[in-house]
């Protein structure tokens, strides 16, 4: 009995709980993204509308609607493994070439994204243990980044679009997890009850 409720909890399959807290870890961190860009944008006066160089900075295989659950986690999993060694070159990059940061709201912020990425990435790892995923090793990234000022600037900027990505596509892999939606789809049903009752 006991061995059969293990193989329950370790299936092919993440269970709801996980599942839908790692959804709510990710759509938080993609808020602190974007405020952590509106902070970089206005303390180093760059336009919203800059256009960046095409393509990404993280490299993974493209998406598929045929991919199993365990290839979609480990694919979301890698590129956000990727987008934290960019966002510590980044930060040290930072400090190397535009003489530190002084401590404020936009630190504060960017200590805050770095803290929610790790989070997630341990949640998202929990995830693919529950589906028999193999584990993601932390990608050796060579990153030496430019060394003119303005292009310092939005290179550190256009890590923090790459994070702010793949943290949305995280959001949509997470929710279309099969135990998301159908908790999604029983808490819609008990509102409508309640609705429904109400009347």
């Amino acid at each position: 009995m006991a061995g059969r409720r293990t193989r329950g909890t370790t299936g092919s399959e993440p269970t709801r709980t996980t599942a839908a807290r790692t959804a709510v870890i990710a759509e938080q961190l993609h808020l602190e993204c974007t405020r952590l860009l509106e902070l970089f944008r206005k303390k180093e006066t760059i336009s919203p509308d800059i256009t960046l160089t095409d393509g990404h900075l993280v490299s993974v295989p493209p998406p598929s609607a045929q991919l199993e659950t365990r290839d979609k986690l480990w694919r979301i999993h890698s590129a956000l493994l990727q987008c934290r060694s960019l966002l510590e070159r980044a930060i040290s990059k930072e400090e190397e070439e535009l003489g530190g940061v002084p401590k404020g709201e936009y630190e504060t912020q960017r200590k805050m994204v770095k803290d929610r990425l790790s989070l997630l990435l341990a949640n998202t790892g929990e995830l693919l243990k529950a589906t028999d995923g193999t584990t993601v090793p932390t990608p050796d990234l060579e990153i030496d980044g430019p060394t003119v000022m303005f292009e310092v600037k939005l290179w550190i900027y256009r890590i923090f679009k790459e994070l702010d990505y793949w943290t949305n596509t995280a959001i949509a892999t997470l929710q279309a997890l099969p135990s998301v939606a159908a908790k999604e789809r029983g808490r819609t049903g008990a509102t409508r009850r309640k609705r429904n009752t109400r009347r």
